[in-house]
């Protein structure tokens, strides 16, 4: 089925859609080391049949309707607009670029509709805005005129939402904030993911069931001891239930039947086999430097070893001061490596990474989850087959 990026990156949701099973007509980025990685990567071949055709450019030049009709459009528009550590400009952010995804989709009529950006979209400041997202999404061809403010067009949109008349193309749309640690993401990264099937189609969906809970891995460390055997801990060095825990495992260890889900994914999973990084390249594995200097702040502390990492974060100027660290049990903190950083937003070792370690990190604090990308875009896959 074919589809098309927007706002690639790295190609984190690219690379899960096409695990998937979508083969990618197009991908648009504009970020040159980002190409860059995408280009270093043709063997993944995201459209599964011959080298993709990457847009390295503003995407307000490219023209969609060349591509002819597409399966499903899906992209991440800059979130820099409503991300919590963002200056908060909102729907006036020169950066917010969600009309330009509802007009790849008004071009190529796909049959699905998948869109993901950070959780601060859901902040009730941004309320009437991503009111009015969800609308343009269910109505794209309803255009905002020339000196029509967006708040004008949201009244049109409404209008046309409880008249119910409208003939033309329309998407039956749905959003879910998601946590990737869910979906086996050794992660605690929230998204919000938007999804909408043409109407004509009458889909009825609704978003994957988790895969992966936090009383299955206090069960695994706690009760079971599996997780500390698995990774040869012994039980000296074993820590005791945190206080946080404790309500969690006195109701486990009374349940009769143990969680049936998969454990949540820990920092220490994510880096099993990697060797502890230098200040030289690893000859085993790509993207494998220590980064000198970690330092933690107040409010800014690294992830803690035995539980899913904090959510990789991207600055405007590379990463931020006391983020993207680890933390050892003895209090001891480092930066994660950039092949660190892949795995725990579940990319494959082999995947490579073009730039500077700042544009490298840059480049993964902006990248949706792997397996998160995989797990929602396989859902949709197998409703439109």
């Amino acid at each position: 089925m074919k589809a098309i990026e927007l706002f690639a990156g790295a190609g984190g949701l690219a690379l899960g859609t096409s695990q998937a099973g979508f083969s990618h007509e197009a991908i648009l980025e504009w970020n040159h080391d980002a190409c860059e990685t995408i280009r270093a990567n043709k063997k993944y071949k995201f459209d599964h049949k011959k080298p993709v055709q990457l847009f390295e450019g503003d995407i307000r030049d490219f023209t969609f309707s060349s591509l002819g009709q597409v399966d499903l459009v899906s992209g991440g528009p800059p979130c820099q607009p409503f991300s919590i550590g963002g200056k908060h400009r909102g729907p006036n952010d020169q950066r917010n670029m969600f009309s330009e995804a509802v007009r790849a989709v008004r071009e190529t009529h796909p049959k699905a509709v998948l869109i993901e950006n950070v959780r601060g979209l859901l902040r009730p400041a941004f309320a009437n805005f991503f009111e009015y997202v969800l609308l343009q999404l269910t109505f794209p061809e309803i255009i905002r005129q020339d000196e029509e403010d967006w708040l004008t067009h949201l009244s049109r949109l409404e209008k046309a939402k409880i008249k119910g008349e409208n003939q033309n193309l329309s998407y039956n749309v749905v959003f879910h904030c998601l946590n990737a640690a869910d979906y086996g993401a050794p992660q605690k990264r929230h998204r919000v993911i938007i999804v909408g099937f043409r109407s004509d189609l009458n889909v009825s969906w609704s978003f994957p069931k988790p895969t992966h809970t936090r009383e299955s891995l206090l069960y695994s460390q706690y009760i079971s001891g599996d997780y500390w055997d698995r990774h040869k801990v012994p039980n000296r060095l074993r820590p005791e239930i945190p206080a946080s825990a404790l309500g969690t495992i006195q109701k486990l260890r009374t349940s009769f039947f143990g969680p049936t889900e998969l454990p949540w994914r820990t920092v220490r999973d994510a880096l099993h086999g990697l060797p502890e990084p230098t200040t030289s390249p690893s000859l085993s594995h790509a993207n494998h430097v220590l980064n000198p200097g970690g330092k933690t702040y107040k409010g800014h502390t690294g992830s803690p070893l035995d539980e899913p990492a904090k959510a990789l974060k991207a600055g405007d100027h590379g990463v931020p001061g006391g983020e993207n660290m680890i933390t050892y049990p003895n209090g001891n903190v480092r930066y994660f490596t950039v092949r660190e950083s892949a795995r725990i937003q579940t990319f494959p070792d082999d995947y490579l990474f073009e730039g500077s370690w700042t544009e490298s990190m840059r480049q993964l604090g902006n990248a949706v989850p792997v397996c998160l990308a995989q797990s929602v875009a396989g859902s949709v896959i197998e409703k439109l087959r």
